[in-house]
């Protein structure tokens, strides 16, 4: 769990996607504290006028020299982010600022594990805890062993939020690869959960999985691949945190699974979904990374090529056993996150210049900015329709979109009935 200190410029819109980025970096377990103490800052950026660009400037390079790790969002950050190439940073879109932040650790449960429904997003707990003991994650101090929920409740509960309105379920818990684990004698029950969810749940709705780390998805990667691919209610994104490219690292991280495991589950994903996206994540700066560490890192992610990765800063958490360690230089951590930062940023660039011009069906998932709905495709990637309201399209919608945009986050698209329209008219 992280602490992390926040700034804010600029709208009341801009505050509004604060005030989100901190209720759920809270409900994930991370705390506010003061800029001095903070493992991370965060500077939700304002690019109204030239002066205000210059102030943006100016404060962020304070910032990045009074903390180790500084995450830049906003405006500026995301329309311009070429003016910030000289500052040590993280520029990442709102909506990712919550994943970003922590220490490689599991997300922690809401306060109790019931269901949450948010507008069209339903939010379920499908277990507590983990099964693993990673030695620089404090989490598990928290949550204790795992406490999984039956199938049947489980499915139940989403029959529940669908009937309230939820057109979008996220399963969440510390990790969803190890659910049941506790209730089956160490066999996972996640692809008989998405199996029954799919075919014994009425309504129109879509299913995201939660982060499962490698060592509870190798064992069953077969299954859930084919459960991914039976079933279109689920959409084919896969959140599996390597953290290293390292062997010897993830040892000492005493993470479950190998750099080998993690390229099977993969290649596992790619044989039997022919679109879908990867998320991973990495840890930068780990006491016992070495050079040559760090290069493995960079090699498998060019190897499998994520595009959705998060790069964290490691930091020391207290009465952890990573927390022992001597540790490496700021300079050298900070460094090496830009190394795979870099990457990120062009292969996310690249994927979504691949997607202009292309057709997808998408759920309308929430309202953006200005007038805008942000949508999710079939692989879960973030989909921006502008001029919303004048259309008549609201959160909840299912759509046949045309993408005629892209930016390194996202990409625009265009409902197809209106492209119809405007072709017929001319």
């Amino acid at each position: 769990m992280a602490r992390y200190y926040i700034e804010t410029y600029g709208c009341t819109s801009n505050r509004g996607e604060s005030q989100e980025i901190e209720q759920k970096l809270q409900n994930a377990g991370h705390r506010p504290t003061e800029l001095e103490t903070a493992d991370v800052a965060i500077m939700n950026t304002c690019t109204v006028v030239e002066t205000t660009e210059h102030r943006m400037l100016r404060r962020a390079k304070e910032l990045t020299n009074a903390t180790n790790d500084l995450i830049i969002t906003g405006c500026m950050a995301l329309a311009q982010h070429e003016e910030f190439e000289d500052i040590d940073c993280r520029i990442i879109h709102w909506d990712n600022v919550p994943a970003a932040v922590g220490n490689g650790e599991c997300p922690t449960a809401t306060a109790d594990t019931e269901p949450i429904l948010e507008g069209q997003i339903g939010i379920l707990p499908i277990a507590r805890g983990c099964m693993s003991n990673c030695s620089y994650c404090i989490t598990k101090q928290a949550t204790g062993r795992l406490t999984s929920r039956t199938v049947r409740e489980n499915v139940s509960r989403v029959q529940e939020l669908v009937n309230s309105g939820a057109r979008e379920i996220r399963l969440t818990g510390q990790d969803t690869g190890v659910y049941g684990w506790d209730l089956n004698q160490g066999v996972a029950l996640l692809p008989e959960l998405l199996d029954q969810i799919c075919t014994e749940v009425s309504g129109q709705f879509r299913v995201r999985l939660g982060m499962a780390n490698p060592g509870g998805v190798h064992d069953i990667r077969e299954e859930l691949a084919a459960v991914f691919a039976e079933h279109n209610q689920i959409y084919n994104f896969l959140h599996l945190p390597v953290q290293s490219g390292s062997n010897a690292v993830l040892r000492d991280m005493r993470r479950q699974h190998t750099v080998a495991e993690f390229r099977e589950i993969v290649d596992t994903f790619e044989t039997q979904l022919d679109y879908w996206t990867l998320a991973t994540d990495f840890i930068a700066g780990f006491p016992t990374e070495g050079q040559s560490d760090h290069e493995k890192s960079i090699n498998l992610l060019e190897e499998i090529q994520p595009e959705k990765i998060n790069v964290t800063r490691f930091s020391k958490r207290p009465k952890t056993d990573a927390a022992k360690m001597d540790g490496l230089g700021g300079p050298t951590k900070k460094k090496r996150s830009k190394d795979l930062s870099e990457r990120k940023r062009s292969l996310c660039e690249t994927v979504h210049q691949e997607m202009v011009g292309k057709k997808q069906d998408v759920l309308v998932v929430e309202e953006g900015r200005e007038d805008s709905v942000k949508c999710r495709d079939q692989a879960y990637r973030q989909i921006i329709i502008q001029d919303a309201a004048e259309r008549g399209i609201t959160p909840g919608d299912f759509l046949t979109v045309k993408v005629t945009a892209s930016q390194p986050m996202y990409v625009f698209a265009e409902p197809v009935e209106t492209e119809e329209k405007i072709a017929a008219a001319d």
